[in-house]
């Protein structure tokens, strides 16, 4: 009889929507929703009970090692650190510091050299100039810098790789083409100079870590200085070899 009980259909019991009325208070919250928020508001309590019954057992003479090394910032423990190594040990960290800044330049000079092989590097500074002579001034007000020159007219400006048109016409370039490669060069100049600029970046970390390696070392030191980008110098005292 009892297995013809649990075979009959039963109604399924559904929880209600939201009323309508207040439906600009969003979804209703199930029971599961509840239960959920229930036991983490429990869980809070009990936390901050304990917590409470703690500082009022609390002993205000007693004592512990932490509190030597640990401080309060506006109301927040800090925990220093208390772990020391050895030279050895501080040794070999800088050393494997100094080795990936290294392989770093490395990788750095070798990107630098294939933009240089890509484009042609000028020196700004040197400015390239190009006397054209003429017999008369009608031909100065008559000169054309494209047709001079055998070349197109957005070339006409440009002081290198100023191609004829008869290699225009050999390779079959197209201005929309020429805009691209021109736009090709401009957006290599500028990764080169950004490598550069990391370059320099990382020598004088490279520079730096070297001078702290030496620092851990033996040997009599004194500061005589500081170089131009505001690193301390130091000499060493000479020492004779064994």
């Amino acid at each position: 009889m009892s297995s013809l009980r649990k075979a009959a259909p039963r109604r399924t019991h559904k929880e209600r929507s939201q009323p309508q009325a207040r439906q600009h208070l969003g979804l209703l919250e199930k029971k599961k929703d509840y239960v959920l928020r229930a036991r983490d508001y429990h869980r809070k309590e009990d936390a901050l009970l304990k917590l409470k019954q703690k500082a009022a057992f609390r002993n205000p003479d007693e004592f512990y090692f932490g509190m030597i090394n640990s401080k309060t910032n506006k109301g927040q423990h800090i925990l220093e650190r208390n772990e020391k190594f050895d030279h050895e040990t501080q040794q070999l960290m800088k050393t494997q510091d100094l080795n990936y800044v290294q392989y770093q330049q490395s990788i750095n000079k070798k990107k630098i050299e294939k933009l240089k092989e890509g484009i042609h590097i000028i020196d700004e500074s040197a400015k390239p100039q190009h006397t054209i002579f003429v017999d008369s001034e009608q031909e100065i007000k008559n000169f054309d810098v494209a047709e001079h020159f055998d070349t197109v007219p957005a070339l006409k400006n440009r002081t290198v790789n100023r191609i004829r048109k008869k290699d225009l016409e050999s390779v079959l370039i197209a201005d929309q083409d020429l805009t691209d490669i021109v736009k090709q060069r401009e957006k290599r100049a500028l990764e080169m100079e950004q490598r550069i600029e990391r370059e320099d970046k990382l020598n004088t970390a490279r520079m730096e870590m070297e001078t702290q390696k030496k620092l851990m070392g033996k040997g009599q030191r004194r500061k005589i200085g500081v170089d131009k980008k505001g690193l301390p110098v130091y000499k060493w005292t000479a020492r004779r070899s064994k």
